[in-house]
């Protein structure tokens, strides 16, 4: 694999409203237009003839039957369901002489059609750092594309992430997604920049805001089920932060989503439309797990009806991210 060079993320900087609705679909927080996510726009969702899902066909036609018995399951086989920050989704890594030279090189090109140029770039430096590598990480095949509902994915240290071609209804990314990278100094963390996003919010809150924005302790990282509209929701709502505020929030939510392909981050902002919006969503930072004392907030959350994410920055990045319109199975562990 080629070493990859690093580049700035376009989103660590300012975002402007004009690129806030290119890229997110959204209506600009001014006067005399409607909010976020409520005007009617063009929606893509991943589809059996996305770059991954036709890339993942090819691999589980390559594959033998001995292959099969090891990495390959019903679709609605329970592993699926299952999201965790450091697990095995199957035995074989992917550099094991399990999987042939092409086999290994069509999971790098499914793997990178699920993710941004940045994220990609991102991502394979928080594998090499984590865990030696992509090669060292697992995958399994869900179903048998051409008949039917169809997913891969993949797992790892800090890492699950699936490409399900829209096979699970309702849910964005195919179910709850996981990533992070374990290096402790944030401004060595690959994901540090999405921090910085989630307190520029912070900082535009008034004394009062701030009280019912934070909050002592964060519940377990892992805990990120959908609650549906009569969930209730920690911290403090989008729907009564000023306008200026909901665009922090709205460019927050797009550098969470930057990472991964854009088809998957259409199809999480249309489950948030149909959740109420970014209005309906809640902002919520955690005292504990200051990790300099210098009041950056490293633990965060976004949640909302159908959105949740779960940012654990302390002592190193582990995040959750569970996007659907309907409650969906999933086992942590």
């Amino acid at each position: 694999m080629a070493d990859q060079k690093s580049h700035p993320c376009p989103d660590c900087g300012g975002v402007s409203r004009r690129d806030f609705v290119r890229v997110a679909g959204g209506a600009a927080l001014v006067a005399g237009t409607a909010p976020l996510w409520t005007l009617p726009r063009a929606f893509a969702a991943p589809s059996y003839k996305s770059s991954a899902e036709t890339a993942a066909a090819r691999l589980h036609g390559s594959l033998s039957d001995e292959q099969k018995k090891t990495i390959c399951f019903p679709f609605e086989h329970q592993l699926k369901d299952r999201h965790n920050a450091n697990w095995a989704i199957t035995k074989p890594s992917i550099r094991d002489d399990f999987y042939t030279a092409e086999q290994r090189k069509t999971i790098d090109e499914i793997f990178r059609a699920c993710t941004s140029p940045d994220g990609y770039e991102r991502f394979i430096k928080q594998m090499d750092e984590d865990y030696g590598g992509i090669e060292s990480y697992h995958v399994a095949l869900f179903g048998e594309p051409g008949s039917g509902k169809f997913q891969f994915e993949m797992t790892g240290r800090h890492h699950t992430i699936r490409a399900d071609g829209d096979s699970v209804e309702g849910m964005a990314f195919g179910g709850p997604i996981v990533y992070g990278h374990g290096i402790e100094t944030p401004s060595e963390n690959v994901f540090h920049y999405q921090t910085k996003a989630a307190n520029e919010v912070f900082a535009a809150l008034d004394a009062g805001q701030r009280k019912q924005a934070l909050l002592p302790r964060a519940p377990g990282e892992a805990n990120v089920p959908l609650q549906g509209k009569t969930g209730k929701f920690p911290g403090i709502a989008v729907g009564e932060l000023k306008a200026d505020q909901q665009e922090l929030v709205a460019k927050c939510v797009k550098v969470i989503l930057a990472p991964y392909r854009q088809e998957d981050v259409d199809e999480a902002l249309e489950v948030v439309k149909a959740g109420g919006g970014l209005d309906k969503l809640h902002v919520a930072f955690y005292q504990n797990g200051d990790l300099e004392n210098d009041k950056v907030w490293d633990i965060w959350r976004v949640e909302g009806p159908t959105f949740v994410v779960h940012f654990r920055g302390a002592p190193h990045v582990h995040a959750y991210i569970n996007v659907g319109t309907r409650p969906a199975a999933e086992k942590k562990g």
